[in-house]
Protein backbone atom coordinates (compact mmCIF):
# COMPACT_ATOMS: atom_id res chain seq x y z
CA UNK A 1 0.00 0.00 0.00
CA UNK A 2 2.98 2.75 0.71
CA UNK A 3 4.33 1.90 -2.53
CA UNK A 4 1.43 2.72 -4.07
CA UNK A 5 2.27 6.01 -6.53
CA UNK A 6 0.46 9.01 -5.84
CA UNK A 7 -1.12 11.36 -8.65
CA UNK A 8 -1.44 14.80 -9.03
CA UNK A 9 -5.10 16.31 -8.33
CA UNK A 10 -5.25 17.56 -11.67
CA UNK A 11 -9.30 17.32 -11.62
CA UNK A 12 -11.04 14.53 -13.87
CA UNK A 13 -12.24 14.54 -17.14
CA UNK A 14 -15.59 15.34 -17.01
CA UNK A 15 -16.38 13.13 -20.19
CA UNK A 16 -14.98 10.38 -19.25
CA UNK A 17 -16.42 7.46 -20.86
CA UNK A 18 -17.76 4.60 -18.48
CA UNK A 19 -17.11 6.94 -15.47
CA UNK A 20 -18.87 4.50 -12.62
CA UNK A 21 -19.02 4.45 -8.44
CA UNK A 22 -15.39 2.94 -7.21
CA UNK A 23 -15.09 0.28 -5.07
CA UNK A 24 -13.90 2.32 -1.91
CA UNK A 25 -17.01 4.16 -2.33
CA UNK A 26 -19.49 1.80 -2.08
CA UNK A 27 -17.11 1.05 0.74
CA UNK A 28 -17.82 4.72 2.18
CA UNK A 29 -21.55 4.35 1.49
CA UNK A 30 -21.78 0.86 3.98
CA UNK A 31 -20.28 2.90 6.35
CA UNK A 32 -22.75 5.63 6.32
CA UNK A 33 -25.63 2.93 6.23
CA UNK A 34 -24.47 2.45 10.09
CA UNK A 35 -25.66 5.99 10.51
CA UNK A 36 -28.68 6.41 8.73
CA UNK A 37 -29.76 3.07 10.41
CA UNK A 38 -29.17 4.52 14.15
CA UNK A 39 -30.67 7.65 13.05
CA UNK A 40 -33.96 5.86 11.36
CA UNK A 41 -34.00 3.57 14.50
CA UNK A 42 -34.49 6.63 17.22
CA UNK A 43 -37.21 8.00 15.01
CA UNK A 44 -38.89 4.81 15.46
CA UNK A 45 -38.44 4.80 18.96
CA UNK A 46 -39.51 8.51 19.30
CA UNK A 47 -42.72 8.39 17.44
CA UNK A 48 -43.87 4.91 19.53
CA UNK A 49 -43.14 6.97 22.69
CA UNK A 50 -45.28 10.07 21.27
CA UNK A 51 -42.05 12.35 21.79
CA UNK A 52 -43.51 13.24 18.13
CA UNK A 53 -41.43 16.77 18.28
CA UNK A 54 -38.52 15.79 19.79
CA UNK A 55 -37.89 13.03 17.38
CA UNK A 56 -38.69 14.77 14.45
CA UNK A 57 -36.04 17.70 15.51
CA UNK A 58 -33.69 15.31 16.15
CA UNK A 59 -33.96 13.08 13.04
CA UNK A 60 -33.89 16.19 11.17
CA UNK A 61 -30.81 17.06 12.42
CA UNK A 62 -29.14 14.05 12.46
CA UNK A 63 -30.04 13.10 8.50
CA UNK A 64 -28.58 16.59 7.86
CA UNK A 65 -25.03 16.07 9.14
CA UNK A 66 -25.43 12.10 7.62
CA UNK A 67 -26.31 13.75 4.36
CA UNK A 68 -24.10 16.62 4.16
CA UNK A 69 -21.14 14.77 4.91
CA UNK A 70 -22.13 12.03 2.37
CA UNK A 71 -22.69 14.81 0.34
CA UNK A 72 -19.44 16.09 0.44
CA UNK A 73 -17.57 13.68 -0.25
CA UNK A 74 -19.18 12.43 -3.35
CA UNK A 75 -19.52 15.69 -5.12
CA UNK A 76 -15.12 15.80 -4.49
CA UNK A 77 -14.66 12.46 -5.59
CA UNK A 78 -16.35 12.95 -8.49
CA UNK A 79 -13.86 15.89 -9.14
CA UNK A 80 -10.45 15.00 -8.03
CA UNK A 81 -10.83 10.99 -7.03
CA UNK A 82 -6.98 9.97 -7.67
CA UNK A 83 -7.50 6.73 -5.83
CA UNK A 84 -3.76 6.83 -4.48
CA UNK A 85 -2.50 6.11 -1.07
CA UNK A 86 -3.27 9.57 0.31
CA UNK A 87 -6.76 9.57 -1.00
CA UNK A 88 -7.63 6.40 0.73
CA UNK A 89 -5.95 6.91 3.90
CA UNK A 90 -8.04 10.23 4.19
CA UNK A 91 -11.27 8.61 3.49
CA UNK A 92 -10.61 6.16 5.45
CA UNK A 93 -10.37 8.75 8.15
CA UNK A 94 -13.81 9.93 7.06
CA UNK A 95 -15.50 6.56 7.39
CA UNK A 96 -14.19 6.04 10.97
CA UNK A 97 -15.51 9.85 11.75
CA UNK A 98 -18.82 8.71 10.46
CA UNK A 99 -18.66 5.41 12.71
CA UNK A 100 -18.02 7.79 15.76
CA UNK A 101 -21.11 10.27 14.64
CA UNK A 102 -23.13 7.03 14.28
CA UNK A 103 -21.95 6.17 18.09
CA UNK A 104 -23.22 9.62 18.89
CA UNK A 105 -26.95 9.85 17.02
CA UNK A 106 -28.64 8.80 19.79
CA UNK A 107 -27.60 11.97 21.90
CA UNK A 108 -29.23 14.21 18.89
CA UNK A 109 -32.71 12.91 20.09
CA UNK A 110 -31.97 12.63 23.86
CA UNK A 111 -30.41 16.10 24.46
CA UNK A 112 -29.40 18.21 21.84
CA UNK A 113 -26.63 20.47 24.48
CA UNK A 114 -24.61 16.82 24.94
CA UNK A 115 -23.59 15.78 21.40
CA UNK A 116 -20.14 16.28 22.23
CA UNK A 117 -20.05 12.09 20.31
CA UNK A 118 -21.50 13.62 17.29
CA UNK A 119 -19.43 17.08 17.06
CA UNK A 120 -16.33 14.75 17.26
CA UNK A 121 -17.43 12.54 14.57
CA UNK A 122 -18.59 15.15 12.83
CA UNK A 123 -15.52 17.09 13.00
CA UNK A 124 -13.03 14.01 12.33
CA UNK A 125 -15.12 13.67 8.73
CA UNK A 126 -15.20 17.30 7.93
CA UNK A 127 -11.45 18.17 9.37
CA UNK A 128 -10.12 14.97 6.47
CA UNK A 129 -12.24 16.80 4.08
CA UNK A 130 -10.55 20.03 4.09
CA UNK A 131 -7.21 18.26 3.88
CA UNK A 132 -8.34 17.02 1.04
CA UNK A 133 -9.51 19.97 -0.56
CA UNK A 134 -6.16 21.36 0.35
CA UNK A 135 -4.09 18.74 -1.20
CA UNK A 136 -6.64 19.16 -4.29
CA UNK A 137 -5.37 23.35 -4.06
CA UNK A 138 -2.32 22.56 -4.11
CA UNK A 139 -2.08 20.18 -7.26
CA UNK A 140 -4.65 21.84 -9.27
CA UNK A 141 -3.91 25.50 -9.97
CA UNK A 142 -6.85 26.50 -12.37
CA UNK A 143 -8.99 25.77 -9.80
CA UNK A 144 -6.63 26.47 -6.46
CA UNK A 145 -8.83 29.13 -5.11
CA UNK A 146 -12.06 27.22 -5.14
CA UNK A 147 -10.19 24.35 -2.88
CA UNK A 148 -8.52 26.87 -0.83
CA UNK A 149 -12.45 28.22 -0.41
CA UNK A 150 -13.78 24.96 0.30
CA UNK A 151 -10.96 24.34 2.77
CA UNK A 152 -11.57 27.49 4.64
CA UNK A 153 -15.42 27.14 4.98
CA UNK A 154 -15.20 23.35 5.78
CA UNK A 155 -12.21 24.62 9.03
CA UNK A 156 -14.28 27.57 9.66
CA UNK A 157 -17.37 25.24 10.29
CA UNK A 158 -15.73 22.80 12.59
CA UNK A 159 -14.44 25.56 14.75
CA UNK A 160 -18.09 27.08 14.84
CA UNK A 161 -18.93 23.56 16.18
CA UNK A 162 -16.58 22.86 18.50
CA UNK A 163 -17.35 26.27 20.06
CA UNK A 164 -20.87 26.19 20.06
CA UNK A 165 -20.63 22.45 22.35
CA UNK A 166 -18.91 24.90 25.11
CA UNK A 167 -21.36 27.64 25.29
CA UNK A 168 -24.34 28.16 27.53
CA UNK A 169 -27.47 25.76 26.58
CA UNK A 170 -29.79 28.38 25.96
CA UNK A 171 -27.60 29.51 23.45
CA UNK A 172 -26.81 26.44 21.72
CA UNK A 173 -30.36 25.53 19.82
CA UNK A 174 -30.34 28.53 18.43
CA UNK A 175 -27.07 28.61 16.77
CA UNK A 176 -28.51 25.30 14.78
CA UNK A 177 -30.16 26.79 12.26
CA UNK A 178 -27.36 30.06 11.54
CA UNK A 179 -24.98 26.82 11.68
CA UNK A 180 -27.09 24.85 9.04
CA UNK A 181 -27.10 27.74 6.38
CA UNK A 182 -23.72 28.72 7.01
CA UNK A 183 -22.57 24.73 6.37
CA UNK A 184 -24.73 25.35 2.62
CA UNK A 185 -23.32 28.48 2.04
CA UNK A 186 -19.78 27.03 1.96
CA UNK A 187 -19.73 25.23 -1.57
CA UNK A 188 -21.81 28.44 -2.93
CA UNK A 189 -19.24 30.31 -1.89
CA UNK A 190 -16.12 28.68 -2.80
CA UNK A 191 -17.94 27.72 -6.54
CA UNK A 192 -18.54 31.17 -6.99
CA UNK A 193 -15.42 32.07 -9.53
CA UNK A 194 -14.62 28.36 -10.67
CA UNK A 195 -16.15 24.94 -10.75
CA UNK A 196 -14.99 21.85 -10.02
CA UNK A 197 -15.10 19.49 -12.79
CA UNK A 198 -17.65 16.99 -11.23
CA UNK A 199 -19.04 14.15 -13.73
CA UNK A 200 -22.31 14.20 -14.06
CA UNK A 201 -23.04 10.69 -14.84
CA UNK A 202 -20.92 9.95 -11.52
CA UNK A 203 -22.79 12.18 -10.02
CA UNK A 204 -26.23 10.69 -10.77
CA UNK A 205 -25.18 7.27 -10.00
CA UNK A 206 -23.72 8.18 -6.33
CA UNK A 207 -26.94 9.85 -5.55
CA UNK A 208 -28.90 6.57 -6.84
CA UNK A 209 -27.04 4.69 -5.06
CA UNK A 210 -28.12 6.06 -1.77
CA UNK A 211 -31.38 6.19 -2.28
CA UNK A 212 -30.79 2.36 -2.60
CA UNK A 213 -29.21 2.18 0.65
CA UNK A 214 -31.79 4.44 2.02
CA UNK A 215 -35.00 2.07 0.79
CA UNK A 216 -32.21 -0.66 1.73
CA UNK A 217 -32.81 0.57 5.60
CA UNK A 218 -36.48 0.67 4.88
CA UNK A 219 -37.25 -3.07 4.22
CA UNK A 220 -34.31 -3.80 6.71
CA UNK A 221 -36.59 -2.45 9.59
CA UNK A 222 -39.69 -3.28 8.13
CA UNK A 223 -38.25 -7.23 7.64
CA UNK A 224 -37.10 -7.25 11.37
CA UNK A 225 -40.60 -5.74 12.35
CA UNK A 226 -42.63 -8.49 10.78
CA UNK A 227 -39.89 -11.10 12.18
CA UNK A 228 -40.65 -10.20 15.66
CA UNK A 229 -44.53 -10.48 15.04
CA UNK A 230 -43.98 -14.24 12.86
CA UNK A 231 -42.15 -15.28 15.98
CA UNK A 232 -44.49 -13.85 18.75
CA UNK A 233 -47.46 -15.38 17.07
CA UNK A 234 -46.49 -17.42 14.40
CA UNK A 235 -48.22 -17.20 10.89
CA UNK A 236 -51.59 -14.67 10.92
CA UNK A 237 -53.56 -13.01 8.04
CA UNK A 238 -51.64 -10.00 8.44
CA UNK A 239 -48.75 -10.58 7.73
CA UNK A 240 -49.70 -11.04 4.06
CA UNK A 241 -51.28 -7.69 3.29
CA UNK A 242 -48.62 -5.95 5.36
CA UNK A 243 -45.76 -7.58 3.87
CA UNK A 244 -47.13 -6.82 0.44
CA UNK A 245 -47.87 -3.15 1.57
CA UNK A 246 -44.25 -2.51 2.50
CA UNK A 247 -42.78 -4.20 -0.55
CA UNK A 248 -45.52 -2.25 -2.76
CA UNK A 249 -44.24 1.16 -1.31
CA UNK A 250 -40.91 0.57 -1.38
CA UNK A 251 -40.77 -0.90 -4.99
CA UNK A 252 -43.32 2.00 -6.30
CA UNK A 253 -41.24 4.51 -4.59
CA UNK A 254 -37.86 3.35 -6.12
CA UNK A 255 -39.57 3.49 -9.61
CA UNK A 256 -40.17 6.87 -9.01
CA UNK A 257 -37.46 8.36 -8.99
CA UNK A 258 -35.59 6.21 -11.02
CA UNK A 259 -37.65 6.93 -13.93
CA UNK A 260 -36.26 10.45 -13.69
CA UNK A 261 -32.86 10.63 -16.07
CA UNK A 262 -30.57 12.70 -13.54
CA UNK A 263 -27.72 12.15 -15.82
CA UNK A 264 -28.93 13.30 -18.63
CA UNK A 265 -30.22 16.44 -17.74
CA UNK A 266 -27.26 16.75 -15.60
CA UNK A 267 -25.32 16.38 -18.59
CA UNK A 268 -27.09 18.59 -20.37
CA UNK A 269 -27.71 21.27 -18.09
CA UNK A 270 -24.63 21.70 -16.66
CA UNK A 271 -24.74 24.99 -14.31
CA UNK A 272 -24.28 26.12 -11.12
CA UNK A 273 -28.09 26.29 -10.20
CA UNK A 274 -28.75 22.88 -11.88
CA UNK A 275 -26.15 21.56 -9.56
CA UNK A 276 -27.15 23.76 -5.79
CA UNK A 277 -31.30 22.46 -7.14
CA UNK A 278 -30.26 18.72 -7.66
CA UNK A 279 -27.41 18.30 -4.79
CA UNK A 280 -29.67 20.05 -2.09
CA UNK A 281 -33.10 19.51 -3.53
CA UNK A 282 -32.38 15.62 -2.62
CA UNK A 283 -31.83 16.40 1.43
CA UNK A 284 -35.85 15.71 1.79
CA UNK A 285 -35.98 13.37 -1.03
CA UNK A 286 -33.37 10.87 1.27
CA UNK A 287 -34.83 11.85 4.80
CA UNK A 288 -38.17 11.08 3.75
CA UNK A 289 -37.50 7.28 2.83
CA UNK A 290 -35.50 7.22 5.64
CA UNK A 291 -38.37 8.69 7.65
CA UNK A 292 -40.73 6.39 5.89
CA UNK A 293 -38.49 3.02 7.28
CA UNK A 294 -39.25 3.96 10.84
CA UNK A 295 -42.92 4.74 10.20
CA UNK A 296 -43.30 1.35 8.34
CA UNK A 297 -41.80 -0.02 11.94
CA UNK A 298 -44.45 1.66 13.87
CA UNK A 299 -47.15 0.21 11.13
CA UNK A 300 -45.88 -3.39 12.17
CA UNK A 301 -46.01 -2.38 15.99
CA UNK A 302 -49.14 -1.48 15.88
CA UNK A 303 -50.46 -4.43 13.73
CA UNK A 304 -48.63 -6.62 16.46
CA UNK A 305 -49.82 -4.87 19.29
CA UNK A 306 -53.32 -5.50 18.10
CA UNK A 307 -53.05 -8.75 18.13
CA UNK A 308 -51.47 -9.27 21.42
CA UNK A 309 -54.33 -7.13 23.02
CA UNK A 310 -57.01 -9.52 21.25
CA UNK A 311 -55.02 -12.45 23.11
CA UNK A 312 -56.04 -13.63 26.22
CA UNK A 313 -54.69 -12.24 29.62
CA UNK A 314 -53.28 -9.17 27.29
CA UNK A 315 -53.88 -5.42 27.12
CA UNK A 316 -52.89 -3.15 25.16
CA UNK A 317 -49.07 -1.68 25.29
CA UNK A 318 -49.31 1.42 27.29
CA UNK A 319 -47.26 3.98 25.03
CA UNK A 320 -48.63 2.28 21.99
CA UNK A 321 -49.88 4.92 19.32
CA UNK A 322 -52.82 4.34 17.42
CA UNK A 323 -53.51 3.27 13.82
CA UNK A 324 -54.41 6.51 12.65
CA UNK A 325 -51.46 8.09 14.09
CA UNK A 326 -49.20 4.97 12.38
CA UNK A 327 -50.90 5.66 9.19
CA UNK A 328 -50.78 9.32 9.30
CA UNK A 329 -46.72 9.01 9.49
CA UNK A 330 -46.34 7.06 6.78
CA UNK A 331 -48.56 9.17 4.78
CA UNK A 332 -46.80 12.34 5.50
CA UNK A 333 -43.22 10.80 4.84
CA UNK A 334 -44.92 9.48 1.08
CA UNK A 335 -46.16 12.55 1.04
CA UNK A 336 -43.20 15.02 1.49
CA UNK A 337 -41.14 12.35 -1.06
CA UNK A 338 -43.99 13.02 -3.82
CA UNK A 339 -43.89 16.74 -3.28
CA UNK A 340 -40.26 16.78 -3.40
CA UNK A 341 -39.55 14.46 -6.31
CA UNK A 342 -42.09 16.74 -8.47
CA UNK A 343 -40.30 19.70 -7.51
CA UNK A 344 -37.50 18.27 -8.90
CA UNK A 345 -38.46 17.03 -11.73
CA UNK A 346 -40.22 20.60 -12.98
CA UNK A 347 -37.68 22.37 -11.74
CA UNK A 348 -34.63 20.24 -13.01
CA UNK A 349 -35.54 18.19 -15.57
CA UNK A 350 -39.39 19.16 -16.99
CA UNK A 351 -41.53 21.41 -16.40
CA UNK A 352 -45.36 19.88 -16.88
CA UNK A 353 -49.07 20.54 -15.75
CA UNK A 354 -49.67 16.62 -15.88
CA UNK A 355 -46.79 16.29 -13.66
CA UNK A 356 -48.63 18.35 -11.01
CA UNK A 357 -51.84 16.32 -11.74
CA UNK A 358 -50.27 13.50 -10.72
CA UNK A 359 -48.54 14.64 -7.05
CA UNK A 360 -52.14 15.82 -6.54
CA UNK A 361 -53.86 12.91 -7.62
CA UNK A 362 -50.85 10.71 -4.97
CA UNK A 363 -51.84 12.70 -2.28
CA UNK A 364 -55.25 12.54 -2.86
CA UNK A 365 -54.25 8.81 -2.56
CA UNK A 366 -53.09 9.34 0.94
CA UNK A 367 -56.03 11.07 1.72
CA UNK A 368 -58.07 8.21 1.31
CA UNK A 369 -55.93 5.99 2.85
CA UNK A 370 -55.57 7.90 6.29
CA UNK A 371 -59.70 8.54 6.35
CA UNK A 372 -60.43 4.99 5.44
CA UNK A 373 -58.36 4.17 8.56
CA UNK A 374 -60.43 6.36 10.80
CA UNK A 375 -63.74 4.77 9.49
CA UNK A 376 -61.99 1.41 10.63
CA UNK A 377 -59.89 -0.13 7.57
CA UNK A 378 -57.62 -2.32 9.20
CA UNK A 379 -53.05 -0.85 8.92
CA UNK A 380 -52.35 -3.60 6.48
CA UNK A 381 -54.89 -2.99 4.06
CA UNK A 382 -54.24 0.85 4.15
CA UNK A 383 -50.90 0.19 3.48
CA UNK A 384 -51.38 -1.32 0.14
CA UNK A 385 -53.93 1.45 -0.46
CA UNK A 386 -50.87 3.76 -0.15
CA UNK A 387 -48.86 1.90 -2.55
CA UNK A 388 -51.32 3.94 -5.21
CA UNK A 389 -50.10 6.99 -4.67
CA UNK A 390 -46.89 6.97 -5.80
CA UNK A 391 -48.28 4.94 -9.02
CA UNK A 392 -50.07 7.76 -9.35
CA UNK A 393 -47.75 9.85 -10.75
CA UNK A 394 -45.89 7.58 -12.46
CA UNK A 395 -48.68 6.22 -14.32
CA UNK A 396 -50.29 10.19 -15.21
CA UNK A 397 -46.72 11.92 -15.88
CA UNK A 398 -44.20 9.10 -17.28
CA UNK A 399 -41.06 10.76 -18.06
CA UNK A 400 -40.16 11.44 -22.33
CA UNK A 401 -36.63 12.90 -23.05
CA UNK A 402 -37.06 16.36 -23.59
CA UNK A 403 -35.76 17.92 -26.54
CA UNK A 404 -35.20 21.52 -25.50
CA UNK A 405 -33.59 22.54 -22.23
CA UNK A 406 -35.81 22.14 -19.65
CA UNK A 407 -35.01 24.79 -17.16
CA UNK A 408 -37.31 27.78 -18.50
CA UNK A 409 -39.38 27.66 -15.82
CA UNK A 410 -36.40 28.31 -13.23
CA UNK A 411 -34.80 30.93 -15.37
Amino acid sequence: MLTRPNKAMQGRDIHEHHRAATPLELLFDLVFVVAIAAAARELHHALSAHHIGQGLFGFSFAFFVIWWAWLNYAWFASAYDTDDTRYRLFTMVQMFGALILAVGIPDLFNDSTKITVGVVGYAVMRLAMAAQWLRAGHDDHRRRETCYRYAAGISLMQVFWIVRTFLPADWQIPLLLPGVVAELLVPIFAEYKAKTPWHPHHIAERYGLLTIIVLGECILGATSALANMLQAHGWVFDLLPLGLGITGLIFAVWWLYFDMPWAEVLSRERNQRVAFLFGYGHYLIFAALAALGACLEVVADVVQAKREAALPDHGAAAHAVSPLFAIGAVATAVAIYLLCAAFMRAYVIEPSQKLWVGCVAGLAVLAVAVGAVAVGLSLPWALLLIVFAPMMMTLICPHQTAKEPVLAAVR
